[in-house]
């Protein structure tokens, strides 16, 4: 095991009905809250109006941000950075899936540095991130999640997309952490089948990233992961059959917290090249982050996994999805297969043809996941430097 150190100051509430307290809640961290969410989700379920008027109850004042996109843009982020500062919001509240939550952090960034969030993004040529990396200065933030997926609840990260450079890149940093995060897994009853499935698939990946890439001595971290993709494979199907299963919501939405709060890479370490890949696939065709990654992963871990480290895949299948052959190499062949057949189970399973990317911008693909992953180098980091040859065949075995 690595050694580490892991901070988690996020004061989390969990549980049925706990999205009615988010005016107490809020009252102890603001008084005048920006409310970030997507264009019609939470208006439609009525979630908006109850956590409005829960604000309201407590005293809180609240402005509406309802203009957040799936894959949130770096304009829209500066421009309801410049409502917050002009507001005089001293919080900021993301109310959604991760596209909220993760907009809510890059605006309350931007709300107090008054730069703009490109500025900000890993691997743009600019280089400007590398000075303001790590965000040491936000606005406090609370999220309120009503979908399991990105985690981005309770963790200092989000993904921000600049579309007019086709540019899908993090930020982070101590200031991002959310003061506190609302999760009430009643919110993700309305969440459309395909939000839900491609969810579990974000979830699934965040998990086996680590697990396949990183430090192969950490038994506790691997216990972990193994038991919350346990989880999100048992859950995601009961979920989706009932989408008023009380019981798979909770392990859903717990699961999604875990996966990327710290606690299965702390002190294992590892990469997320399949995330790399995935962030410069949506930033040229606004797909479904999940989708994408259920899209790359089968040519992912045939590429590159099964080669390099097939007795963890051997291990993951045997763990997780009850193979039993002895064999690796075999087994971990069929941990491919018993992957593949739970997308299709899950409605997830597709090919870059399929969602509408033309064969002839897998290279410019391949290109830009170095160019904005590579932090500088001419490879990203997995189980071995993967090149842009080495994403290119991942995308082209991805593709139909």
């Amino acid at each position: 095991m690595l050694n580490f150190s892991l901070h988690t100051p996020t004061r989390i509430h969990f549980g049925q009905g706990e999205v009615d307290r988010a005016g107490e809640i809020i009252a102890t961290i603001g008084k005048k809250a920006l409310i970030v969410t997507g264009r019609t989700a939470t208006k439609k379920t009525g979630v908006l109006d109850r956590v409005v008027q829960a604000l309201q109850q407590a005293g809180v004042e609240t402005t509406i941000f309802a203009e957040i996109e799936p894959n949130p843009r770096a304009q829209t982020i500066d421009r309801a950075g410049l409502i917050a500062r002009e507001q005089g919001c001293d919080v900021i509240v993301g109310l959604g899936g991760g596209s909220p939550m993760d907009a809510a952090k890059a605006i309350a960034t931007v709300a107090v540095s008054k730069r703009p969030i490109a500025n900000y993004l890993r691997g743009t040529e600019s280089g400007l991130w590398r000075e303001l990396l790590p965000i040491k200065e936000a606005l406090p933030i609370v999220t309120i999640p009503t979908l399991a997926a990105t985690g981005s609840e309770a963790n200092s990260g989000a993904v921000i997309t600049d579309w007019e450079t086709k540019v899908k890149a993090g930020i982070g940093g101590p200031a991002l952490f959310p003061k506190a995060a609302i999760l009430d897994p009643e919110l993700t009853y309305t969440v459309p089948a395909n939000y839900t499935a491609d969810g579990a698939v974000d979830m699934f990946t965040h998990l086996y990233e680590g697990y396949m890439t990183g430090d192969e001595h950490a038994y506790v971290q691997d216990e972990i992961t193994e038991a919350l993709m346990r989880s999100t494979i048992r859950f995601a199907k009961p979920a989706l059959d009932n989408p008023k299963d009380y019981e798979a919501r909770a392990n859903l939405l717990w699961t999604s917290t875990l996966a990327l709060v710290g606690i299965t890479n702390t002190g294992r370490g590892g990469s997320y090249p399949a995330h790399a890949m995935e962030h410069t696939v949506s930033a040229y065709y606004d797909i479904s982050h999940g989708r994408g990654l259920a899209i790359l992963a089968p040519a992912y871990f045939s590429h590159v996994i099964l080669h390099d480290r097939p007795h963890r895949l051997a291990r993951l299948g045997r763990r997780v999805f009850d193979i039993t052959i002895s064999d690796e190499q075999e087994a971990a062949k069929a941990t491919i297969e018993a992957m593949i057949t739970w997308f299709k189970e899950i409605g997830t399973f597709d090919t870059l043809k399929n969602v509408g990317v033309k064969r002839e911008d897998l290279l410019p693909m391949a290109q830009d996941t170095i160019r904005v992953a590579g932090n500088g180098a001419t490879t990203i980091p997995s189980t071995h430097p993967l090149t842009v040859e080495d994403v290119l065949a991942i995308y082209e075995a991805a593709y139909e």
